[in-house]
């Protein structure tokens, strides 16, 4: 006789707006671990004006020592306790991210808030910051795709001269011009703009509810307020650029178009067509450019979110001769979603997003990440369950409905890198 089957009810996260303004979200996960993620709606999109560079030049002066420790006794903290870091600066967001063993969470969490209550900030140290950012600057240059996603962002994103903040048009290590300004005076104002406004803790362990969220408040007691100040971005569509780069053996392209935001209802369908478009070996562009035509070693496309609006970007290296007919093939693919997705074509890509949701879940850290990002993207956190259902919901008429009023290929910014233009695209300013 076959025992009957049962099953363990999904984690549900709860998510509490503290006295001290800091919003946490919690889910409770049997096992030994703790992953959380700090997400500080600061990143490099608010570096002022004239000041590129100031987001990135101190997250890692938050490093150089906190908490009364210098920056080696610092270090040294994190590793007695085995744990491992992440983080990082992104355009509209800083991450400071910690896991290991649900023992040490309290520990671990306390260094957090040192980092961001108590820097020491050492004004020695700014200098060497700063020649490092510099050093990460000229790496652009022996790296063709990221130079050419910081030219793309510049052209499809341009800096509002009317606003104090820089935007989207620079790299997060900042510009040359910008780095030279920097001080410790204009470096520690920015860190006035970190606080509780905005920020979220997302934070998973087996642990219970109440004590989770009264150890939260009590660590992050006293912390600032802070700043939270959406960049707005403002997308220029249909224009056509080319980045010289003679010495080049490959023109690299990039376009980007304009796609749905995360708080749509067509959000889902979007990245069903997305996955259909660029999901792997059957997608789209992968069989129409590599298999069919062998026209680029590289392409894709994925979801970029800006501002809340919700943007996609494609990318295909290719060689100079083939560049001309990459382009056109990708343009194609875009201007063929109206059409609409084939029932095979449906299916491979709801089942796609179906697995990386289930296998997403799986990692602490990752969920810890999906905490914050959901927060911060969608406005709630959503449940594993609750996003399964909603992708096994979906139909192929409901994501063709949107796809015949959805045409990136209309409005896509195009720019080249490259030894030699393209016809019809000028020199990026």
């Amino acid at each position: 006789m076959t025992p009957p089957v049962t099953t363990t009810p999904a984690p549900e996260a709860q998510v509490w707006n503290l006295d001290s303004g800091l919003t946490l979200a919690f889910e409770r996960r049997r096992g030994p671990g703790f992953a959380l993620d700090l997400r500080v709606p600061v990143g490099s999109a608010h570096d002022p004006r004239g000041r590129e560079g100031s987001a990135s030049v101190l997250e890692e002066w938050l490093h150089k020592g906190a908490g009364g420790r210098s920056a080696r006794a610092l270090g040294d903290a994190f590793d007695d306790l085995g744990v491992r870091r992440s983080g990082g600066v992104g355009p509209e967001a800083t991450r400071f991210g910690v896991s290991g063993l649900s023992r040490d969470l309290p520990a671990a969490l306390g260094l957090v808030a040192d980092l961001l209550l108590r820097p020491a900030l050492p004004p020695e140290e700014l200098p060497i910051l700063t020649d490092l950012a510099r050093q990460d600057l000229e790496g652009l240059e022996d790296s063709p795709p990221d130079r050419l996603a910081v030219e793309a962002r510049r052209l499809a994103f341009p800096a509002d001269p009317a606003s104090p903040f820089a935007g989207y048009a620079h790299p997060a290590s900042g510009t040359p011009e910008g780095l030279a300004a920097l001080s410790a005076d204009s470096v520690g104002a920015f860190l006035t703009r970190y606080g509780t406004r905005g920020s979220v803790l997302g934070l998973v362990a087996d642990a219970e509810p109440p004590e989770v969220r009264a150890l939260v408040e009590r660590t992050f007691s006293g912390w600032r307020p802070g700043e939270d100040a959406p960049v707005p971005a403002h997308f220029r569509p249909g224009l056509r650029a080319h980045v010289p780069h003679p010495e080049g053996e490959q023109t690299h392209l990039s376009l980007s178009a304009p796609g749905v935001s995360p708080r749509s209802p067509n959000w889902l369908n979007w990245q069903v067509a997305l996955t259909a478009l660029s999901g792997g070996s059957a997608s789209r562009l992968f069989h129409a450019v590599r298999e069919e035509r062998g026209l680029a070693y590289s392409v894709g496309a994925s979801p970029v979110v800006l501002a809340g609006q919700g943007f996609l970007n494609a990318y295909a290296g290719s060689t100079p001769q083939q560049a001309p007919e990459t382009l056109a093939v990708v343009l194609a693919e875009l201007a063929r979603l109206p059409q609409g997705l084939t029932a095979a074509e449906f299916g491979r890509a709801r089942a796609g997003l179906t697995a990386s949701v289930v296998f997403g879940a799986e990692s602490l850290r990752a969920r810890a990440g999906g905490l914050t990002r959901d927060l911060a993207l969608f406005g709630h956190v959503r449940p594993v369950v609750a996003l399964r259902a909603e992708l096994s919901a979906l139909t192929l008429e409901g994501v063709n409905a949107f796809l015949a009023g959805y045409d990136p290929a209309a409005q896509a910014t195009v720019v080249t890198l490259g030894p030699a233009a393209l016809a019809g695209a000028g020199e990026a300013a």
